[in-house]
Protein backbone atom coordinates (compact mmCIF):
# COMPACT_ATOMS: atom_id res chain seq x y z
CA UNK A 1 0.00 0.00 0.00
CA UNK A 2 1.60 3.69 -0.59
CA UNK A 3 2.01 6.04 1.48
CA UNK A 4 -0.18 8.79 -0.36
CA UNK A 5 -3.37 6.02 0.57
CA UNK A 6 -2.49 5.37 3.89
CA UNK A 7 -3.32 8.93 4.83
CA UNK A 8 -6.90 8.03 3.68
CA UNK A 9 -6.93 5.92 6.62
CA UNK A 10 -5.92 8.21 9.33
CA UNK A 11 -9.10 9.98 10.74
CA UNK A 12 -10.47 12.79 8.52
CA UNK A 13 -13.39 15.06 8.96
CA UNK A 14 -16.80 13.99 7.32
CA UNK A 15 -16.48 16.99 4.70
CA UNK A 16 -19.01 16.41 1.99
CA UNK A 17 -17.69 16.07 -1.84
CA UNK A 18 -17.30 18.59 -3.25
CA UNK A 19 -16.86 18.27 -7.34
CA UNK A 20 -14.77 20.22 -9.11
CA UNK A 21 -14.55 18.64 -12.67
CA UNK A 22 -13.07 14.97 -12.18
CA UNK A 23 -11.59 15.76 -9.11
CA UNK A 24 -13.49 15.17 -5.60
CA UNK A 25 -12.99 17.46 -2.64
CA UNK A 26 -13.72 16.33 0.81
CA UNK A 27 -16.23 13.76 1.51
CA UNK A 28 -12.95 11.07 2.06
CA UNK A 29 -11.39 11.81 -1.28
CA UNK A 30 -7.71 11.41 -1.23
CA UNK A 31 -6.42 14.60 -0.33
CA UNK A 32 -6.23 16.54 -3.91
CA UNK A 33 -3.05 18.96 -4.32
CA UNK A 34 -3.22 22.55 -6.28
CA UNK A 35 -1.03 25.28 -7.80
CA UNK A 36 -1.47 28.27 -9.79
CA UNK A 37 -0.15 29.88 -13.39
CA UNK A 38 2.33 32.76 -12.41
CA UNK A 39 2.28 34.03 -15.77
CA UNK A 40 0.33 36.89 -17.33
CA UNK A 41 -3.34 35.33 -18.88
CA UNK A 42 -3.07 37.04 -21.51
CA UNK A 43 0.30 35.58 -22.85
CA UNK A 44 -1.57 32.66 -23.99
CA UNK A 45 1.50 30.43 -24.81
CA UNK A 46 3.75 31.08 -21.36
CA UNK A 47 0.32 30.01 -19.83
CA UNK A 48 -0.91 27.37 -21.73
CA UNK A 49 2.80 25.89 -20.89
CA UNK A 50 2.48 26.29 -16.94
CA UNK A 51 -0.17 25.04 -16.76
CA UNK A 52 0.51 22.02 -18.58
CA UNK A 53 3.94 22.19 -16.57
CA UNK A 54 2.09 22.20 -13.05
CA UNK A 55 -0.20 19.52 -14.64
CA UNK A 56 2.98 17.24 -15.58
CA UNK A 57 4.27 17.87 -12.00
CA UNK A 58 1.13 15.99 -10.49
CA UNK A 59 -1.54 19.30 -9.97
CA UNK A 60 -5.17 17.79 -9.58
CA UNK A 61 -6.36 21.24 -10.28
CA UNK A 62 -4.53 24.48 -11.71
CA UNK A 63 -5.83 27.66 -11.03
CA UNK A 64 -5.96 30.87 -13.48
CA UNK A 65 -6.20 34.38 -12.49
CA UNK A 66 -8.50 36.95 -14.99
CA UNK A 67 -9.74 40.01 -14.41
CA UNK A 68 -10.80 41.99 -17.80
CA UNK A 69 -12.96 40.48 -21.07
CA UNK A 70 -8.70 40.00 -22.53
CA UNK A 71 -7.78 37.58 -19.66
CA UNK A 72 -11.61 35.68 -20.26
CA UNK A 73 -10.82 35.97 -24.18
CA UNK A 74 -7.54 34.34 -23.12
CA UNK A 75 -8.51 31.58 -20.92
CA UNK A 76 -11.07 30.43 -23.24
CA UNK A 77 -8.21 29.68 -25.67
CA UNK A 78 -5.85 28.18 -22.75
CA UNK A 79 -9.04 26.07 -22.01
CA UNK A 80 -8.82 24.69 -25.40
CA UNK A 81 -5.11 23.84 -25.52
CA UNK A 82 -4.98 21.95 -22.08
CA UNK A 83 -6.68 18.76 -19.87
CA UNK A 84 -6.17 20.09 -17.00
CA UNK A 85 -9.11 20.79 -14.51
CA UNK A 86 -9.37 24.15 -14.25
CA UNK A 87 -10.32 26.92 -11.69
CA UNK A 88 -10.47 30.62 -12.18
CA UNK A 89 -9.25 33.37 -9.02
CA UNK A 90 -11.87 36.20 -10.43
CA UNK A 91 -9.41 38.77 -8.41
CA UNK A 92 -11.26 41.64 -8.89
CA UNK A 93 -14.65 41.89 -10.83
CA UNK A 94 -16.85 39.00 -10.16
CA UNK A 95 -18.80 39.70 -12.48
CA UNK A 96 -16.54 38.40 -15.01
CA UNK A 97 -18.23 34.68 -13.35
CA UNK A 98 -20.53 34.73 -16.24
CA UNK A 99 -17.81 35.13 -18.92
CA UNK A 100 -15.43 32.47 -17.19
CA UNK A 101 -17.53 30.13 -16.00
CA UNK A 102 -18.33 27.81 -19.28
CA UNK A 103 -14.27 27.74 -19.63
CA UNK A 104 -13.69 26.09 -15.96
CA UNK A 105 -14.34 23.98 -13.16
CA UNK A 106 -14.29 25.87 -10.12
CA UNK A 107 -14.56 30.22 -9.51
CA UNK A 108 -12.96 31.40 -6.67
CA UNK A 109 -13.96 34.36 -5.02
CA UNK A 110 -12.62 36.71 -2.32
CA UNK A 111 -15.58 38.09 0.14
CA UNK A 112 -12.92 41.33 1.22
CA UNK A 113 -12.93 42.18 -2.29
CA UNK A 114 -16.81 41.63 -3.74
CA UNK A 115 -17.75 43.63 -0.08
CA UNK A 116 -15.58 46.53 -2.25
CA UNK A 117 -16.94 46.09 -5.73
CA UNK A 118 -20.42 47.64 -6.28
CA UNK A 119 -20.90 48.85 -2.46
CA UNK A 120 -24.71 49.76 -3.39
CA UNK A 121 -25.45 46.21 -4.19
CA UNK A 122 -26.02 43.69 -0.76
CA UNK A 123 -23.54 40.75 -0.30
CA UNK A 124 -26.39 38.45 -0.84
CA UNK A 125 -27.03 39.59 -4.13
CA UNK A 126 -23.47 39.43 -5.35
CA UNK A 127 -23.00 35.72 -3.88
CA UNK A 128 -26.34 35.16 -5.51
CA UNK A 129 -25.02 36.49 -8.97
CA UNK A 130 -22.10 33.67 -8.69
CA UNK A 131 -23.81 30.46 -7.28
CA UNK A 132 -26.41 31.34 -10.02
CA UNK A 133 -23.70 31.62 -12.47
CA UNK A 134 -21.83 28.24 -10.97
CA UNK A 135 -25.20 26.43 -11.01
CA UNK A 136 -26.21 27.13 -14.75
CA UNK A 137 -22.03 25.65 -15.67
CA UNK A 138 -21.26 23.24 -13.41
CA UNK A 139 -18.91 24.96 -11.34
CA UNK A 140 -17.97 24.92 -7.78
CA UNK A 141 -16.73 27.61 -5.63
CA UNK A 142 -14.25 28.71 -3.25
CA UNK A 143 -15.03 30.72 -1.01
CA UNK A 144 -11.32 32.01 -0.49
CA UNK A 145 -10.44 34.37 2.92
CA UNK A 146 -7.23 36.08 3.10
CA UNK A 147 -6.45 37.36 6.55
CA UNK A 148 -5.15 40.85 4.89
CA UNK A 149 -8.32 40.90 3.10
CA UNK A 150 -10.61 40.61 5.32
CA UNK A 151 -13.70 43.25 4.93
CA UNK A 152 -13.85 46.02 7.23
CA UNK A 153 -16.80 45.73 8.50
CA UNK A 154 -15.38 42.07 10.03
CA UNK A 155 -11.99 43.97 10.93
CA UNK A 156 -13.74 46.73 12.80
CA UNK A 157 -16.03 44.06 14.73
CA UNK A 158 -12.65 41.90 15.56
CA UNK A 159 -10.51 44.76 16.20
CA UNK A 160 -7.13 42.83 16.50
CA UNK A 161 -8.25 39.48 16.62
CA UNK A 162 -7.83 39.02 12.58
CA UNK A 163 -8.09 35.30 12.95
CA UNK A 164 -11.64 35.66 13.97
CA UNK A 165 -12.83 38.31 11.58
CA UNK A 166 -11.56 36.03 8.59
CA UNK A 167 -13.15 32.80 10.38
CA UNK A 168 -16.47 34.75 10.62
CA UNK A 169 -16.50 35.88 7.05
CA UNK A 170 -15.76 32.13 5.97
CA UNK A 171 -18.91 31.43 8.25
CA UNK A 172 -20.72 34.28 6.50
CA UNK A 173 -20.29 33.17 3.32
CA UNK A 174 -21.24 29.35 3.71
CA UNK A 175 -24.58 30.30 5.50
CA UNK A 176 -25.67 32.95 2.34
CA UNK A 177 -24.60 29.70 0.25
CA UNK A 178 -26.37 27.20 1.49
CA UNK A 179 -29.43 29.84 2.05
CA UNK A 180 -29.12 29.63 -1.82
CA UNK A 181 -29.49 25.94 -1.79
CA UNK A 182 -26.01 25.87 -2.70
CA UNK A 183 -23.42 23.21 -1.37
CA UNK A 184 -21.21 23.06 -3.57
CA UNK A 185 -18.32 24.79 -2.31
CA UNK A 186 -15.12 24.38 -0.71
CA UNK A 187 -13.37 27.31 2.00
CA UNK A 188 -10.07 28.29 2.44
CA UNK A 189 -8.75 30.70 5.29
CA UNK A 190 -5.08 31.76 4.70
CA UNK A 191 -2.75 34.00 5.96
CA UNK A 192 1.13 34.57 5.87
CA UNK A 193 1.62 33.14 9.63
CA UNK A 194 0.80 29.62 9.82
CA UNK A 195 -0.26 30.28 13.20
CA UNK A 196 -3.33 32.43 12.10
CA UNK A 197 -3.60 29.47 9.37
CA UNK A 198 -3.86 27.03 11.95
CA UNK A 199 -5.78 28.62 14.54
CA UNK A 200 -7.95 29.61 11.81
CA UNK A 201 -8.93 26.65 10.61
CA UNK A 202 -9.24 24.88 13.30
CA UNK A 203 -11.83 27.29 14.90
CA UNK A 204 -13.76 27.12 11.21
CA UNK A 205 -13.42 23.30 11.72
CA UNK A 206 -15.24 23.20 15.10
CA UNK A 207 -18.21 24.81 14.05
CA UNK A 208 -18.64 23.64 10.43
CA UNK A 209 -16.83 20.20 10.28
CA UNK A 210 -18.88 19.56 6.84
CA UNK A 211 -16.98 22.07 4.72
CA UNK A 212 -14.24 21.04 2.57
CA UNK A 213 -11.10 22.94 3.69
CA UNK A 214 -8.25 24.14 1.38
CA UNK A 215 -5.36 24.51 3.37
CA UNK A 216 -2.71 26.81 2.22
CA UNK A 217 -0.01 29.14 3.70
CA UNK A 218 -0.53 32.05 1.82
CA UNK A 219 3.08 34.11 0.64
CA UNK A 220 5.06 31.53 2.56
CA UNK A 221 7.85 32.99 0.39
CA UNK A 222 10.98 31.32 -0.88
CA UNK A 223 11.94 28.05 -0.66
CA UNK A 224 13.12 26.35 2.12
CA UNK A 225 11.50 28.72 4.42
CA UNK A 226 8.61 28.68 2.37
CA UNK A 227 8.02 25.19 2.63
CA UNK A 228 8.77 24.85 6.09
CA UNK A 229 6.27 26.90 7.39
CA UNK A 230 4.07 25.15 5.05
CA UNK A 231 4.93 22.25 6.58
CA UNK A 232 4.49 23.01 10.48
CA UNK A 233 0.78 24.40 8.91
CA UNK A 234 -0.33 21.28 7.12
CA UNK A 235 0.92 18.62 9.61
CA UNK A 236 -1.02 20.38 12.49
CA UNK A 237 -4.13 20.57 10.80
CA UNK A 238 -4.24 17.38 8.76
CA UNK A 239 -3.00 15.32 11.59
CA UNK A 240 -5.91 16.51 12.95
CA UNK A 241 -8.29 15.46 10.12
CA UNK A 242 -8.22 18.47 9.18
CA UNK A 243 -8.37 19.53 5.31
CA UNK A 244 -9.09 18.42 1.83
CA UNK A 245 -7.21 20.08 -0.66
CA UNK A 246 -3.88 21.93 -0.23
CA UNK A 247 -1.35 24.33 -1.95
CA UNK A 248 1.90 25.04 -1.01
CA UNK A 249 2.80 29.26 -2.02
CA UNK A 250 6.48 29.45 -3.03
CA UNK A 251 8.27 32.04 -4.56
CA UNK A 252 10.01 30.35 -7.15
CA UNK A 253 10.54 31.40 -10.68
CA UNK A 254 7.78 30.45 -13.21
CA UNK A 255 9.50 27.12 -14.73
CA UNK A 256 9.91 26.05 -10.98
CA UNK A 257 6.21 26.03 -10.71
CA UNK A 258 6.10 22.43 -10.55
CA UNK A 259 7.81 22.85 -7.17
CA UNK A 260 4.74 23.38 -5.42
CA UNK A 261 3.26 20.15 -6.25
CA UNK A 262 6.08 18.28 -5.61
CA UNK A 263 6.73 19.85 -2.00
CA UNK A 264 2.94 19.52 -1.28
CA UNK A 265 2.97 15.74 -2.42
CA UNK A 266 6.09 15.06 -0.22
CA UNK A 267 4.52 16.78 3.11
CA UNK A 268 1.44 14.78 2.47
CA UNK A 269 3.89 11.20 1.91
CA UNK A 270 5.53 12.42 5.08
CA UNK A 271 2.26 13.28 7.11
CA UNK A 272 0.95 9.63 5.78
CA UNK A 273 3.76 7.51 6.75
CA UNK A 274 4.03 9.18 10.62
CA UNK A 275 7.34 11.57 9.20
CA UNK A 276 6.97 14.40 10.86
CA UNK A 277 9.76 16.72 10.66
CA UNK A 278 11.92 18.64 13.33
CA UNK A 279 11.25 22.30 13.33
CA UNK A 280 14.91 23.47 12.69
CA UNK A 281 16.13 25.59 16.11
CA UNK A 282 14.51 28.71 16.60
CA UNK A 283 12.96 28.75 13.23
CA UNK A 284 10.67 31.95 12.99
CA UNK A 285 12.02 33.75 15.72
CA UNK A 286 14.53 36.23 13.79
CA UNK A 287 14.08 37.64 10.40
CA UNK A 288 11.09 37.10 8.68
CA UNK A 289 10.56 36.92 4.90
CA UNK A 290 7.46 37.03 3.38
CA UNK A 291 6.74 37.56 -0.47
CA UNK A 292 3.87 35.93 -2.95
CA UNK A 293 3.99 32.82 -4.84
CA UNK A 294 3.45 35.30 -7.96
CA UNK A 295 0.40 35.82 -10.37
CA UNK A 296 -1.16 37.15 -13.55
CA UNK A 297 -0.90 40.40 -11.79
CA UNK A 298 2.69 40.42 -11.68
CA UNK A 299 3.71 43.27 -13.87
CA UNK A 300 7.61 42.54 -13.89
CA UNK A 301 9.01 39.08 -13.51
CA UNK A 302 12.12 41.04 -11.65
CA UNK A 303 9.60 40.78 -8.78
CA UNK A 304 10.97 37.03 -8.29
CA UNK A 305 14.89 37.89 -8.59
CA UNK A 306 14.40 40.68 -6.22
CA UNK A 307 13.08 38.29 -3.44
CA UNK A 308 15.98 36.17 -3.60
CA UNK A 309 18.28 39.26 -3.93
CA UNK A 310 16.52 40.86 -0.67
CA UNK A 311 16.84 37.36 1.17
CA UNK A 312 20.61 37.43 0.44
CA UNK A 313 20.98 40.90 1.09
CA UNK A 314 19.31 40.40 4.57
CA UNK A 315 21.40 37.50 6.02
CA UNK A 316 23.32 39.94 8.00
CA UNK A 317 19.95 40.63 9.97
CA UNK A 318 18.91 37.24 10.59
CA UNK A 319 19.14 37.31 14.44
CA UNK A 320 16.72 40.28 14.24
CA UNK A 321 13.05 39.68 14.74
CA UNK A 322 12.00 42.14 11.64
CA UNK A 323 9.36 41.11 9.02
CA UNK A 324 10.01 42.08 5.33
CA UNK A 325 7.71 41.35 2.97
CA UNK A 326 7.43 41.67 -0.65
CA UNK A 327 4.65 41.69 -2.86
CA UNK A 328 4.15 41.56 -6.82
CA UNK A 329 1.39 43.49 -7.71
CA UNK A 330 -0.48 46.97 -7.18
CA UNK A 331 -3.80 44.77 -6.13
CA UNK A 332 -2.62 42.98 -2.72
CA UNK A 333 1.22 44.59 -2.49
CA UNK A 334 -0.43 47.96 -0.70
CA UNK A 335 -2.69 46.35 2.02
CA UNK A 336 -0.95 43.40 2.73
CA UNK A 337 2.67 44.60 3.37
CA UNK A 338 1.07 47.13 6.04
CA UNK A 339 2.06 44.93 9.34
CA UNK A 340 5.41 44.53 7.96
CA UNK A 341 8.44 46.36 9.01
CA UNK A 342 9.29 46.80 5.91
CA UNK A 343 7.45 46.01 2.76
CA UNK A 344 7.87 46.52 -0.63
CA UNK A 345 5.51 46.14 -3.55
CA UNK A 346 6.17 45.76 -6.71
CA UNK A 347 5.24 47.76 -10.20
CA UNK A 348 5.99 47.41 -14.08
CA UNK A 349 9.44 49.76 -13.38
CA UNK A 350 9.57 50.85 -9.68
CA UNK A 351 9.45 49.15 -6.31
CA UNK A 352 7.70 50.74 -3.24
CA UNK A 353 9.00 50.82 -0.44
CA UNK A 354 7.30 51.29 3.27
CA UNK A 355 8.34 51.32 6.98
CA UNK A 356 4.77 49.69 8.26
CA UNK A 357 1.77 51.76 6.65
CA UNK A 358 4.23 55.34 6.15
CA UNK A 359 5.28 54.90 2.35
CA UNK A 360 9.09 55.79 2.35
CA UNK A 361 8.61 56.44 -2.06
CA UNK A 362 9.74 54.63 -4.96
CA UNK A 363 12.87 53.12 -6.41
CA UNK A 364 13.67 51.42 -9.52
CA UNK A 365 14.45 48.19 -9.00
CA UNK A 366 18.28 48.10 -9.50
CA UNK A 367 18.37 50.85 -6.55
CA UNK A 368 15.58 49.66 -3.92
CA UNK A 369 18.04 47.29 -2.28
CA UNK A 370 20.58 49.56 -1.16
CA UNK A 371 17.42 51.63 0.29
CA UNK A 372 16.17 49.26 1.58
CA UNK A 373 19.38 48.30 3.71
CA UNK A 374 19.72 51.48 4.89
CA UNK A 375 16.06 51.27 6.42
CA UNK A 376 16.97 47.66 7.73
CA UNK A 377 20.69 49.01 9.23
CA UNK A 378 18.10 52.25 10.53
CA UNK A 379 15.45 49.60 12.79
CA UNK A 380 18.34 47.48 13.56
CA UNK A 381 19.92 50.28 15.26
CA UNK A 382 17.06 52.06 16.82
CA UNK A 383 15.96 48.93 18.72
CA UNK A 384 19.54 49.02 20.01
CA UNK A 385 19.46 52.52 21.42
CA UNK A 386 16.23 51.84 22.73
CA UNK A 387 17.47 49.09 24.59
Amino acid sequence: MTELHLIDQQPRNKTRAVRVGPVTIGGGAPIAVQSMAATRTQDIEATVRQVNLIAAAGADLVRIAVDSRKDVEALAEVRGRTTAPLSVDLQENYRLASLVAPHVDKIRYNPGHLWHHERQLPIRDKVAFLAETAEAHDCAIRIGVNCGSVDPIKTAEFGHDDVGAMVASALEHCAILDDLGFTRYVVSMKDSDWRKVVEGNRRFATQRPDVPLHLGVTEAGMPPDGIIKTRIAFEQLIAQGIGDTIRVSLTVPFDDKGLEISAGREILADIAAGRFRSVPPNFGEGLNIISCPSCSRVENEAFIELAQQVKVMSEFAKAHAITIAVMGCRVNGPGETDDADIGLWCGPLAVNLKRGEESLGHYPYDQVLGKLRTELETIIENRRAAK
